[in-house]
């Protein structure tokens, strides 16, 4: 009788935990299903922070072929360098 008074008092005590754990088991799939679709997914902030990165690279190689095309007709003797430029503009398709 002493064992089951013992073993009463223990899952009153430890009740808790037995439910904390049976509903941690119970919700785990769907928490590993929205961390896959999380992983899976391009949140606005990552896709803002990468359009960001590209059109700095494109800003940069934009700037280096206006350097190298302002050096070359300056070169060659024309007056009119500045407007001479037709290549490449960040944020528009290549041609």
């Amino acid at each position: 009788m002493r064992k089951f008074l013992l073993l009463g008092c223990l899952l009153l005590l430890a009740g808790g935990c037995v439910a904390k754990t049976a509903w941690n088991v119970a919700t785990l799939p769907v928490r590993a299903g929205s961390q896959a679709v999380d992983w899976a997914t391009t949140s606005q902030s990552e896709a803002d922070r990468n359009y960001g990165r590209k059109m700095r690279k494109q800003e940069a190689r934009e700037g280096r072929e206006r350097k190298k095309a302002l050096k070359q007709c300056r070169k060659e003797g024309r007056e009119d360098c500045a407007s001479t430029y037709q290549g490449y503009r960040a944020g528009y398709p290549e041609r």
